[in-house]
């Protein structure tokens, strides 16, 4: 038994001429096995949710200019907040890189296809079917501390299914990178985002079992006693960290993976300390311990010598570690653009500047855990997740940029991609940093109506409603020219970068089997190798 599937799937000339072609074409993109195309479904169905997200969170901005003034009816609001919550993580954050790994790792490690086709494509279909229970419920007055019964049934079944689409994609993609590799190429020696995507892929497989055995818990005494857990009204106090940091962080693994992936690239030459990127990579990783053990931890002053010291370790261990690895990727990034050797294009640039973002996103929240700050309970942790989940949308538009021309065979307008990233980054800073500074000043997370604060409220809540409109602008002016150019554009030729790594020695747009040989490397720069460039 074989976890990969080699063959072409076909449509016969019949069959095209029973129906009109566009349902074929449909039906072909629907049911495929090609893990290309299942990736790129899962970008796509991501960034329409995204609009979506976007939108609502908008709305609640605009409640909460004037909150002595309700807009919106007081049943609906925590429904939107709900829908904005979950929308930013397992619509946006979560999916995105995921479809990008299932795209492009088989690529890089010089497989023919993906490691178990169909469980990919059940990921897929598991999410998005997940992510419309949850919506449906939450409309249907479900969700936390929805006031229909079945609904908040339903919510949870749907919080559930979401997760299981999740596993089972990272699954897909865990087994890529550990047995389809090409001869060869070791662990050591695989790609710095193929890297990326085993390491994030195991954290995703590690921490969101954690919250399906919540849901189960939760939805048995639900349907039940509600004694043990609170009923509908506590949904959110066992499963909050669900929603949060730092479990957001699990998923943005992948994104700096990415962002080490092309800094060589745009460089022209090797990964200086491959080791280095690894390392920071791993740091990152190690957000997956917050996430499973589902709680935040706080450094506190208070107490003697001794426990001051083991507060600080904690706090260091479980919110600081994961910066560090940021921080030695973006650094060995910047390392690479040195002796003016650097070929900037846009695709790095907004990647770089979607993982400088996440930054903020993770710094925000480890003067979150900080005892004294008073800003626990505050719109300062939206602020960070907000900060962390577009800074994940915006390296996402970065990395499709950078790897769609393998997948497409034409290049998206550089001016197109400054452009449409520059509206998502100073729609990122409009939407997330006012509700920093709205923290300090005590605006309650999880209202929208009835708070009061000196303060320009008005200010920062404004500036926040423009934020979240600009990423909708970028967002859309991205899809437009992905659109246009993906299908119009500049040919991309097979290898538009100067790539290092496998999948720029496959044509463009990459046949279904991806290979027509496959390749034996010696090194983790095996294209690199073959155009005579030495360490």
């Amino acid at each position: 038994m074989t976890t990969i599937e080699t063959h072409a799937q076909a449509t016969t000339a019949s069959q095209r001429d029973a129906v009109p072609q566009l349902l074929v074409g449909i039906a072909d993109w629907v049911s495929s096995s090609d893990h290309k195309k299942i990736g790129r479904l899962f970008v796509a169905l991501s960034w329409l949710l995204a609009l979506g997200t976007a939108v609502v969170a908008a709305l609640i901005g605009i409640e909460r200019i004037t909150p002595s003034t309700a807009l919106i009816d007081a049943d609906a609001a925590p429904q939107l907040l709900a829908i904005f919550r979950f929308g930013l993580v397992y619509a946006v954050l979560a999916p995105t890189f995921v479809g990008i790994a299932i795209a492009v790792a088989p690529l890089q490690v010089g497989a023919r296809s993906i490691a178990f086709p169909r469980l990919a494509q059940l990921g897929l279909w598991l999410w998005i079917t997940g992510v419309a229970t949850v919506i449906i419920s939450i409309l249907g007055n479900g969700g936390p501390a929805g006031g229909n019964s079945d609904m908040v049934d339903l919510y949870l079944l749907g919080l559930a299914v979401t997760a299981a689409g999740l596993i089972a994609a990272a699954t897909s993609a865990v087994v890529t990178v550990l047995t389809a590799r090409t001869a060869g190429m070791s662990l050591e020696r695989a790609p710095l985002f193929s890297w990326s995507a085993l390491a994030g892929g195991f954290a995703i497989i590690a921490s969101l079992p954690v919250a399906i055995g919540t849901v189960a818990y939760i939805y048995v005494d639900h349907t039940y006693s509600r004694v043990a857990f609170g009923g509908n009204y506590a949904v959110n106090d066992h499963l909050g960290w669900s929603l949060t940091q730092p479990l957001t962080f699990v998923f943005v693994v992948m994104a700096v993976g990415a962002l080490a992936d092309m800094g060589p690239v745009v460089s022209g030459g090797r990964q200086p300390l491959r080791g280095g990127a690894l390392a920071g990579i791993g740091l990152v990783t190690t957000a997956v311990l917050g996430a499973v053990t589902q709680s935040q931890h706080v450094l506190t002053w208070t107490g003697s010598a001794g426990d001051k010291i083991q507060s600080l370790i904690t706090f260091a261990f479980f919110n600081l570690l994961p910066v560090l690895g940021v921080l030695v990727v973006l650094a060995l990034g910047a390392l690479g653009a040195k002796s003016g050797k650097i070929r900037p294009n846009a695709a790095f640039a907004v990647t770089f500047l979607g993982v400088s973002m996440i930054l903020v996103g993770m710094l925000g929240n480890a003067l979150l855990n900080v005892d004294g700050a008073d800003l626990i309970g505050t719109v300062f942790e939206e602020g960070a997740t907000v900060y962390v989940a577009y800074g994940t949308l915006l390296a996402g538009l970065g990395a499709m940029a950078f790897w769609g021309p393998k997948l497409w065979g034409r290049k998206i307008a550089d001016k197109k991609v400054f452009g449409a990233g520059a509206l998502v980054l100073l729609g990122t800073v409009l939407a997330a940093f006012p509700q920093y500074i709205a923290g300090f000043q005590g605006q309650p997370n999880g209202a929208v109506a009835s708070f009061d604060y000196d303060g320009p409220i008005s200010l920062w809540n404004g500036a926040s409603v423009a934020g979240h409109a600009l990423v909708i602008l970028g967002l859309l002016a991205f899809i437009g020219a992905a659109v246009a150019d993906f299908r119009s554009g500049e040919h991309a030729g097979d290898d538009p970068w100067n790539g290092h790594t496998l999948e720029w020695a496959t044509p463009s747009p990459a046949p279904i089997d991806n290979f027509s040989e496959l390749a034996s490397v010696a090194s983790a720069e095996p294209v690199l190798d073959s155009k005579g460039v030495s360490a």
